[in-house]
């Protein structure tokens, strides 16, 4: 495929290929047989284990920081980027200036409320209720896999990029705000930044796009409304004659501008004209004549 930067080939006939796309070039590659150490367990793959790893460490230091700081800490967040933590806080109505550890303790408690009132919940009925109701660690799961699913970012097919703009709700949509975060990343909202935007930063609103005004109902046209109209075609608005009037001579511009005008012919005398129009009535009848 385009922007396979790196292959591995098999040895048998025909090779297969395992290859690495990667049309914006934002990879790299490190031999190791696990993930960086930095980096906690997958979104995707790794659900469990990525939810428990956030909710066990609330303590961390990380999460002093406005959520959407934090949900770009890989050691947390592996596999969330710029565009997937708009569209999830987006989603849950969250300021991303909220500070990260008050969302995700409140997240927690929400979560021990729900076994305390219904411990009963058979299996089905709480994938239910989680897909009715989802927390933003679920979208951290579930926003990635509609991208995933629906292929929205296969560089192999050109169309999918126009689908990928219509799947976005937030970033860099019309309509919604915009602030640099403390590391230089553009993060899109809706409604109040939060209480720990960056002192100084004013948000910026992407113009929404114009749409077509609807079409004027025509009006009813009545006899004496007919005559007006009649009557403006005939004679041009007063703007237009104004407008004919300046095309013309301006007679005192050009008393003053003597200087700017053509030079005056001579005249010609009243003897040499009549002899010039003799002249070309015989070449006329000569060129007529077989």
């Amino acid at each position: 495929p385009r922007h396979a930067h790196l292959r591995f080939l098999t040895r048998e006939s025909p090779p297969r290929a395992l290859c690495f796309v990667d049309p914006r070039r934002f990879g790299s590659w490190r031999l190791g047989d696990a993930w960086q150490p930095e980096r906690g367990p997958c979104v995707v793959s790794e659900y469990q284990a990525f939810r428990e790893n956030v909710l066990k460490n609330l303590d961390d230091r990380a999460f002093d920081k406005p959520i959407c700081e934090a949900l770009l800490n890989q050691k947390y967040f592996n596999g969330i980027g710029n565009y997937l933590r708009a569209e999830i806080l987006y989603r849950l109505k969250i300021p991303p200036f909220e500070k990260a550890r008050t969302v995700l303790e409140a997240l927690q408690e929400q979560q021990q409320e729900r076994r305390k009132k219904d411990p009963t919940l058979t299996l089905s009925k709480k994938v239910k209720l989680r897909q009715e109701n989802p927390d933003l660690l679920e979208l951290c799961h579930s926003v990635p896999m509609e991208v995933i699913t629906a292929e929205l970012l296969d560089p192999e097919h050109s169309d999918n990029y126009a689908a990928f703009k219509n799947w976005l709700q937030c970033y860099f949509v019309p309509g919604m705000s915009s602030l640099r975060d403390r590391s230089g990343r553009t993060i899109w909202f809706q409604g109040e930044p939060g209480p720990m935007a960056p002192k100084g930063e004013t948000a910026r609103k992407k113009s929404p796009q114009l749409k077509a005004e609807p079409e004027a109902a025509s009006p009813t046209v009545t006899p004496r409304a007919s005559r007006q109209r009649r009557r403006a075609a005939a004679s041009p608005p007063a703007s237009e004659q104004k407008e004919e009037e300046a095309e013309g001579p301006r007679k005192g511009r050009g008393r003053r501008r003597k200087g700017n005008a053509a030079p005056a012919l001579p005249e010609v005398p009243l003897s040499v004209r009549r002899s010039r129009r003799t002249s070309a009535r015989r070449g006329k009848g000569e060129a007529g004549s077989p």
